[in-house]
């Protein structure tokens, strides 16, 4: 979240919750196998149960990425759609810095919702995204825990996007993850699924393992199959890329959303949204949405 925040908009400009599963459904009817609820905050929406349930019955695999904070409240819910696997955000383990970082004062109640899907069953992934000089100190911290819980830990490369002051000097890269870790501990290089985001590691007889998302300093973009919609129903077809197309204006007018669809994923560049590297072009002339208006 840009810490002056995002301008508010009327609702009407947002989908409904049945625009979002009429939508979701041309989606599943083009060969989508996979669909993540992120945010902003996802469970946040007034009747997301609803969308929930109804995306659950779906041929998809059904995931999420949350905050945590009311995970408790839909975690049965959750468990009857069939999700399996949820990722919670988490840039520190340290409650003070953790509160200064999101502004908000819920970490106790993140820990705690943590451990309840721990419980429950779920395969739970801890997104961190690593600033350099805010929370990279905790690295070998997050690796601990994946010791000791079967938890899986992600680390993310700091991105940059609208608001975020993003620079190279902030950004800790893959290189320099694996460095720190492998001082203190022998990794083993696990398989990475097809498409897969994340190159993925364990800590020799730890119960978790951790991986790290390596988009600034190593980009996927040959491998990538990842497609976004909007809470405003446009269709985002690279997450560094100002493209988008507007799905919700035409679903509203009944309009066939396949070719729409089909001509956004043609049109995609083959890298970065058109650009070659995240260097001051970049940076200067991106006219992207922040992170928290895109959806993680």
């Amino acid at each position: 979240m840009p810490e002056e925040g995002v301008p508010k908009r009327e609702k009407a400009v947002f989908m409904t919750s049945e625009e979002v599963i009429d939508i979701a459904k041309v989606f599943v009817g083009l060969g989508v196998k996979k669909i993540r609820l992120t945010g902003g905050e996802p469970l946040v929406k007034k009747d997301v149960d609803h969308v929930i349930r109804e995306l659950g019955k779906l041929p998809v695999e059904l995931t999420m990425t949350t905050n945590a904070i009311l995970v408790d409240r839909h975690i049965e819910v959750m468990k009857k759609a069939g999700i399996k696997s949820i990722n919670v955000s988490l840039d520190s383990l340290v409650e003070d810095k953790f509160n200064k970082i999101s502004r908000r004062n819920y970490f106790t109640k993140i820990m705690e919702n943590i451990q309840l899907l721990l419980d429950e069953g779920f395969i739970v992934k801890v997104n961190c995204v690593l600033i350099k000089g805010e929370n990279d100190n905790e690295i070998l911290d997050f690796i601990k825990w994946s010791i000791d819980e079967e938890i899986h830990i992600r680390f993310i490369e700091f991105m940059p996007f609208d608001g975020n002051n993003w620079n190279w000097d902030k950004t800790v890269s893959l290189k320099e993850i694996l460095e720190i870790v492998e001082r203190d501990y022998e990794t083993m290089r696990l398989s990475d699924r097809e498409n897969d985001t994340t190159k993925n590691y364990q800590v020799k007889g730890a119960k978790g393992t951790f991986g790290i998302i390596s988009t600034v300093t190593n980009p996927f973009c040959d491998t990538c199959n990842r497609i976004r919609l909007t809470a405003d129903g446009k269709i985002k077809n690279c997450l560094f890329g100002a493209d988008e197309l507007d799905l919700l204006t035409a679903h509203r007018k009944k309009r066939d959303l396949e070719p729409l669809i089909l001509e956004s994923i043609q049109m995609k560049h083959k890298k970065l949204g058109g650009f070659e590297s995240f260097d001051e072009e970049y940076v200067k002339n991106q006219k992207n949405r922040s992170m928290i208006s895109i959806g993680g």
